[in-house]
């Protein structure tokens, strides 16, 4: 009989990587590139998870909406800039790498990345936290349109196969969290990362967590792993133990 296999979905920023230096110094010298005052920085945190053209426009508004092609560019130009210096090296949140790891390491597992950002800076990220070949599918604002949209997690299903019922977004905003729900699938908020605990609450998550050593505990739940596997046979190495 074939192993069932779940399929756990993660944003980046906010969620994986804690960028917001990088997101705030590239935000504003896109507002300095067509001569605008750059927004403060909770603003500037606030669209993260959109995909960059849709972040710009709803901070300029629809006035200026003429100026987001340029601002974009100057974004994209600042980010690859410091990275070929070696700069913005984001870091993992606390516990991320440990729960990455353990995930990956179970036979039953496929992890996946549903993110705004670039195809560009996942794979940066990847490189830095040598996390080349931890996820099945990646999801990017380079294939598919902005969150809310459901288009990232339902490529990613079809990708790898894996239905509905068996997959998890995990993220730190209601763009991440509306996303999972407009795919039909559910969802857990971490509170770390852009949006508050009140925002992430009125989208209904199956559950909030305040850190990553409480993910293994959620997924556990959700997907019963604690009853030792849907398919009832031994379920590899449990999140927490070494593989």
């Amino acid at each position: 009989m074939s192993r069932a296999l779940y399929l756990v979905i993660f944003d980046c920023d906010g969620t994986l990587v804690d960028s917001q230096d990088t997101i705030v110094r590239g935000m504003t010298a896109a507002f300095e590139e067509v001569g605008l005052t750059p927004p403060d920085r909770p603003s500037a945190l606030s669209i993260v998870g959109l995909s960059l053209e849709v972040a710009i426009r709803q901070l300029v508004g629809p006035s200026r909406e003429h100026l987001v092609p340029q601002m974009a560019e100057a974004y994209r130009r600042t980010q690859i800039a410091r990275r070929a210096s070696g700069l913005d090296h984001d870091p993992l949140y606390p516990g991320a790498r440990e729960v990455l790891d353990a995930l990956h390491a179970r036979p039953d597992v496929l992890l996946g990345i549903a993110t705004g950002k670039a195809l560009r800076g996942v794979r940066h990220l990847q490189e830095v936290h040598d996390l080349k070949y931890h996820f099945a599918t990646i999801q990017t604002a380079d294939a598919a349109p902005s969150k809310p949209h459901p288009a990232m997690i339902l490529q990613a299903m079809a990708e790898t196969g894996v239905e509905a019922a068996r997959t998890v977004m995990i993220g730190d905003t209601s763009f991440d969290l509306d996303m999972a729900r407009n795919a039909g699938v559910a969802s857990i908020g971490v509170t770390w990362g852009y949006h508050d605990r009140a925002v992430l609450a009125g989208c209904a998550p199956a559950a909030l967590i305040d850190g990553f050593t409480q993910l293994p505990g959620e997924l556990a739940r959700l997907f019963g792993w604690d009853k030792a596997g849907v398919t009832g046979e031994a379920a590899g190495p449990q999140l927490g133990e070494t593989a």
